[in-house]
């Protein structure tokens, strides 16, 4: 007798009403580029920039290609002038983000027991994360 094997998805709504798994990384060289591959898929993640040089931003894509000399990324401002750390928080379902730019940055998220699998598509045909449709 077959039985079926349910399991949850992006839309359980009960993987993202729960308090998340905790993840840091923090003191992260960004500035040539780097990726950080989450366990799990997130519930939100914060960006945290301490570099205080003026044109230091942290850059931050969904994809490689977001942030490689194309407008498919946001930005967290260096340190102002009291010394007060930028930060950044949104609430995004993702596996992987791609940071650059700032010598001193952490990045901490909220992780759902999801499996990354859910939403890994690098290598899928027709990815919607390539950096090329406006998300990067």
């Amino acid at each position: 007798m077959a039985s079926n094997i349910y399991t949850a998805g992006l839309n359980n709504v009960g993987s993202y009403q729960v308090s998340g798994i905790p993840y840091a990384t923090g003191s992260l060289d960004a500035e040539s580029g780097m990726e950080i591959v989450f366990p799990y898929v997130t519930q939100w993640i914060t960006f945290i920039n301490h570099d205080s040089g003026a044109t230091k931003h942290l850059y931050v894509g969904f994809s490689e290609l977001g942030i490689a000399n194309t407008s498919n990324y946001f930005r967290v401002g260096p340190q102002n002038g009291n010394e007060r750390t930028q930060n950044l928080t949104i609430n995004v379902k993702v596996s992987r983000v791609f940071i650059s730019g700032s010598s001193n940055c952490d990045v901490v998220a909220g992780l759902t027991n999801l499996p990354i699998a859910r939403v890994d598509n690098i290598g899928v045909s027709g990815s919607n994360w390539s950096g090329s449709a406006g998300v990067g």
